[in-house]
């Protein structure tokens, strides 16, 4: 019944004339898989806008070539190589104050200018870090590293760069390490749109690589529900922040 729910808020909201917007983020893309593939697909099928965060390291000209039809696709740097250089004792960072700043600043740069030269037509400047993770220190040096939002996990906050965030990860990562039931997720998307202070923009998070059946079948269940809704819309990151 949470879909049915879910719809019913959007119901309540095209009757007072109000409206949500979604946006949606993938990471971890390297290389194009069948899973990319369809997702990129039921995005076309549904008009809605693609943010990819991409790993610079490990990526190159086979992605560009599969994205460079996909006027729908925006490209955000991931990092560098998604390494966790936080050890075993605690929770994963590749963007933490493990390491000098400068040697963190150098990746980020060198990921900036590879993507931006890969994607000349698609890239936005965005950092999304691995894991969702940044140090205070690496988010004050972003600026003069090219970078214009950034994007994490959870409310925003007043930042500098702006942060455009991602509001629900449809994954479960204890565990089973599939997506969440689809029922669970309309759930908590219904309250998420009932709360009074909601996002200005609710950040969908997925990963392909990692997708089960409930997770496509959410995603499908989601943009058939939104795309076209009188009280949805669904953003680009590009004009988002």
């Amino acid at each position: 019944m949470s879909q049915v729910a879910f719809t019913q808020t959007l119901e309540r909201l095209t009757a007072k004339g109000e409206h949500v917007q979604f946006w949606l983020r993938d990471d971890d893309a390297v290389v194009p898989t069948v899973a990319l593939k369809r997702l990129l697909d039921l995005c076309a099928d549904h008009s809605v806008p693609l943010t990819l965060a991409v790993i610079p390291r490990d990526t190159g000209e086979p992605l560009a070539t599969a994205l460079q039809a996909r006027d729908n696709v925006a490209v955000a740097v991931h990092g560098w190589s998604h390494a966790n250089h936080a050890g075993t004792s605690g929770k994963k960072q590749e963007l933490g104050s493990h390491r000098p700043l400068a040697e963190t600043a150098q990746e980020l740069k060198a990921g900036f200018d590879k993507l931006s030269g890969l994607y000349p037509q698609q890239f936005i400047p965005m950092l999304v870090p691995p894991w969702n993770r940044i140090a205070p220190e690496v988010i004050e040096a972003l600026p003069a590293l090219g970078f214009r939002s950034l994007s994490v996990f959870g409310p925003e906050k007043d930042a500098v760069p702006p942060l455009l965030n991602s509001h629900l990860d449809i994954m479960n990562w204890h565990g089973v390490r599939g997506g969440r039931d689809p029922e669970e997720l309309f759930a908590e998307l219904a309250k998420l749109l009932d709360e009074q202070g909601r996002p200005k923009t609710i950040g969908i998070l997925t990963h392909h690589l990692v997708h089960d059946d409930n997770a496509w079948a959410f995603l499908q269940a989601l943009m058939a529900a939104t795309s076209g809704h009188a009280s949805c819309r669904w953003v680009s990151a590009r004009g988002a922040v």
